[in-house]
C-alpha cells in the first residue's frame, strides 16, 4: 500500500474533525469535545507557536548575515513590500467589486438586524473599545521594540522581524572587520536548522491536531443548531460573498502573478501549499502556520532559504490579503444592512484604510475584527455594526487566513524567482 503524503493525512483529520464535532453537537456532547478534545488542538497549536518566534529570529539573522551583498537584501525587501502592499490593495478592490455585485445585506429584515445587534451588542462594544486604543501611526512607530527580549517573550512578530534584520545587518558589517563573526553566523544557521527539524517532528502530530481543532470549532458552532441555521440563513449571502471574493483573488491574481513572473508550474505550487493551507484553515493563525509555510515553500516549491527566511516572516506580519478583503466586504455589508449608501470616494477610502489597518493586524484569530472598527469609523458607520457579523466571523476567519498564508507563499515564490533562487523540482516530495 502506497504511503499517504502528509497533506492527505491532514485532510483526513480535517474531515474527521468536522464530522466528529457535528455529531457531538447534534447528540448534546459538545461539552465533552470542549473538555477532552479541544485541549489536544490547543496543545498542537502551542507547539507551533513555541517554535514560530525562534524560527523567525534564527533564520532571519542567519539569512541576512549570510548575504555578502547588502544591496541584495534591499532588493529582496523592496520587492517583497511592494508586492505585499499591491496584492493587499487588489484583494480589497476585488472584495468591493464582488460585494457591490452581490449586494448582501440589502434584504436583511429589521427583526433579524435588531436580534443580531442585541445578541452581539456587548461583544461589539468590547471590540470597539479595543480599537479605540489602536492608532495606525502608533503601530508604525511600534515596529521598533524598546526591549527586544520583551518582543520575543510577547511574540510581537513585527518587532522580532525588525530586531532580527538589524542584528543580521550588524553581523554582516562586523564580518568585514572580524572574520571570526562567521562562527556566530554559523551558530544561528545551526539553530535555524534545529528548529526546522522540530517542525518535522511536530508535523507528525498535524492530523491529530487538525482533527481536534476542527472538532472543537464545529461542536461550538453547532451547540444550538436552530440558532445556527437561522444565522446562516440570514447571513448566508454575506458569507458566500466573502468566500467567492477570496477564491477569485486566489485563482485569478495569484495564478496570474505566478504565470507571468515565475516559471513555477501552478499545479506544483498548489500541491505544495496544501498542508499549510489546511493548517491555516484549522488554526486561523498565519503566525502559528509560519513554520509549516516555510517548510512547504522550501521543500515543495523549491524557494531558497535565503528568500524564505526573510520574506515569509515579513509576510506573516504585514501581508493580510484575506483580512483586508474581508474588511472591505464587511464594511459594505454593514452599510447595506443599515440602509447606508457608500459612494465611490468612501469605498476608495476603505481600500486605503483597510490596507493600512491590515499591516498592523496581528497574525492571530479574531484580531481582524478589531481592525474592522477602524475601517467603519473611516466611512462614518457605527462600530456597533460589527455585531451583525460576529456570529459568523469564526468560519470566515478560517477562510481568510488561508488566503493570507497563500499570499505570503506567492510573494516569496515571485521574489525567489526574480533573484534566481528557485531550485528546480521539489526537494522532498512528501512535503507537498
Amino acid at each position: 500500500m502506497p504511503k499517504l503524503a502528509t497533506h492527505w493525512w491532514i485532510l483526513i483529520g480535517l474531515v474527521a474533525g468536522v464530522a466528529y464535532g457535528y455529531v457531538a453537537a447534534a447528540t448534546g456532547h459538545a461539552g465533552h469535545v470542549a473538555d477532552w478534545v479541544a485541549p489536544i488542538g490547543r496543545l498542537f497549536l502551542n507547539l507551533l507557536k513555541m517554535i514560530a518566534v525562534p524560527l523567525v529570529l534564527f533564520s532571519l539573522v542567519a539569512g541576512v548575515a549570510s548575504l555578502d551583498d547588502s544591496s541584495k537584501l534591499g532588493r529582496i525587501g523592496g520587492k517583497s513590500i511592494v508586492l505585499y502592499l499591491g496584492t493587499t490593495a487588489v484583494a480589497i478592490a476585488i472584495g468591493l467589486v464582488v460585494v457591490n455585485l452581490f449586494g448582501p445585506g440589502r434584504g436583511l429584515s429589521v427583526e433579524t438586524r435588531e436580534a443580531l445587534l442585541q445578541t452581539y451588542g456587548d461583544a461589539a462594544a468590547q471590540k470597539a473599545q479595543n480599537a479605540a486604543d489602536v492608532s495606525i501611526v502608533d503601530q508604525l512607530v511600534g515596529i521598533v521594540p524598546t526591549n527586544p527580549f520583551g518582543a520575543l517573550a510577547d511574540a510581537q512578530m513585527l518587532q522580532v522581524v525588525f530586531f532580527s534584520l538589524m542584528l543580521g545587518i550588524a553581523l554582516t558589517m562586523l564580518s568585514r572587520k572580524n572574520p571570526q563573526t562567521a562562527h556566530v553566523v554559523k551558530v544561528f544557521q545551526l539553530l535555524s536548522d534545529a528548529i526546522v527539524e522540530m517542525v518535522q517532528l511536530i508535523m507528525k502530530l498535524a492530523p491529530l491536531g487538525v482533527f481536534a481543532m476542527l472538532a472543537a470549532t464545529v461542536a461550538e458552532l453547532g451547540e444550538d443548531p436552530a440558532q445556527l441555521q437561522d444565522l446562516l440563513g440570514s447571513l448566508g449571502g454575506y458569507m458566500a460573498t466573502v468566500v467567492v471574493a477570496l477564491l477569485a483573488h486566489y485563482l485569478i491574481v495569484y495564478t496570474a502573478l505566478l504565470k507571468l513572473l515565475t516559471k513555477v508550474p501552478w499545479r506544483r505550487y498548489a500541491k505544495a501549499m496544501v498542508p499549510a493551507q489546511l493548517l491555516a484553515f484549522s488554526s486561523s493563525s498565519s503566525a502559528a502556520t509560519l513554520p509549516v509555510t516555510i517548510r512547504c515553500v522550501e521543500q515543495g516549491i523549491g524557494v531558497d532559504e535565503e528568500v524564505s527566511s526573510f520574506v515569509l516572516p515579513l509576510g506573516a506580519t504585514i501581508n493580510m490579503d484575506g483580512t483586508g478583503l474581508y474588511q472591505g466586504v464587511a464594511a459594505v455589508f454593514i452599510a447595506n444592512a443599515l440602509g447606508v449608501e457608500l459612494d465611490l470616494g468612501q469605498q476608495l477610502s476603505i481600500v486605503l484604510t483597510a490596507a493600512l489597518a491590515s499591516i498592523g493586524t496581528a497574525a492571530v484569530p479574531g484580531v481582524g475584527m478589531v481592525m474592522l472598527v477602524i475601517v467603519l469609523k473611516q466611512v462614518g458607520l457605527p462600530e456597533e455594526g460589527i455585531g451583525l457579523i460576529l456570529a459568523v466571523d469564526r468560519p470566515l476567519d478560517m477562510c481568510r487566513t488561508v488566503l493570507n498564508v497563500t499570499g505570503d507563499a506567492t510573494v516569496a515564490t515571485i521574489v525567489a524567482s526574480s533573484e534566481g533562487l528557485i531550485h528546480e523540482g521539489e526537494r522532498h516530495h512528501d512535503a507537498a
